[in-house]
């Protein structure tokens, strides 16, 4: 059974090619743009190819029964006729609610007449990495919601749900909706992350034109758009966040903020 994983070499691909591998798969083909410098596994497939890029990616698809399929809004439909031509069996999709700006995605994916797992993740705790270069160079956040609270959740549990839906039944027709298994208020992330740093970190509440500011030198033009999308419209009932959606879909507990604040407090110190 050949599984290809499109993105692999993004974030939350090249970890599902990682979790495939320890749940035993071994006929893994990796999408990336660049095979020399894929730097995959010994064992893996790679195949050249972009999902921006429809056109060149037939030859990926040929023997494929289930993928992995990295968000695409912009060229789902042209790839997905691609792979349902290939015999494609199972897409497990990285998207979010059909009213969502990722729903494009999971409803491409419905309609191309292939069995379907969506995976609809909350925040990432990777999105605090946009906050780096403010902690480094003022020992503060600036952000407008100290109080709105969120359970994010790792990638690498993203990936390892991931894995799960593609090697195991049970996962067709289900929408996996992710989260951390803790909920924690902007407030909280700021001290975890002070913990694992070894410093102070303050949070100033800011203004929405403050926020873009300090976030601009870490995330560029889409800057206004996370602070408007994210920071300022994003607040999910506490209660209605699957804090457990981790643990019972592949047996192991999600990584907490804290310990995932631990393993990676040098990317927050890095230049």
């Amino acid at each position: 059974m050949t599984i290809l994983v499109t993105g692999a070499t993004g974030n939350i691909g090249r970890m599902v090619v990682d979790q495939l591998i320890a749940r035993g798969a071994s006929d893994i083909r990796a999408l990336t743009v660049n095979p020399a410098k894929a730097a995959l596994p010994a064992g893996v497939q790679v195949a050249r190819g972009y999902l921006g890029r429809p056109a060149g990616l037939a030859a990926a698809f040929e023997g494929v029964e289930r993928m992995y399929l990295a968000p695409s809004p912009d060229t789902v439909t042209e790839v997905l006729e691609l792979a349902r031509a290939a015999g494609v069996r199972h897409i497990v999709d990285l998207s979010g609610e059909p009213e969502s700006w990722w729903g494009s995605v999971c409803n491409a994916v419905e309609d191309s007449g292939s069995d379907w797992t969506h995976l609809w993740p909350a925040d990432f705790m990777e999105n605090t990495l946009t906050w780096s270069r403010q902690i480094r160079e003022t020992g503060a956040v600036r952000e407008p919601h100290p109080g709105t609270a969120s359970a994010p959740i790792a990638m690498n549990d993203i990936a390892a749900v991931a894995a799960t839906a593609l090697l195991e039944e049970g996962h067709v027709g289900r929408a996996h909706a992710l989260a951390g298994p803790e909920v924690l208020t902007r407030t909280d992330l700021v001290a975890h992350l002070a913990d694992a740093l070894d410093r102070d970190i303050a949070f100033l509440t800011s203004t929405r034109e403050e926020t873009i500011t300090a976030l601009q030198p870490t995330m560029g033009d889409n800057t206004a758009w996370y602070v408007d999308n994210v920071l300022l419209d994003y607040a999910p009932p506490p209660e209605s966040l699957p804090v457990t959606s981790v643990e019972d879909i592949t047996g192991h507990p999600a990584t907490t903020f804290n310990q995932w604040a631990h393993a990676n407090a040098a990317r927050f110190l890095a230049d």
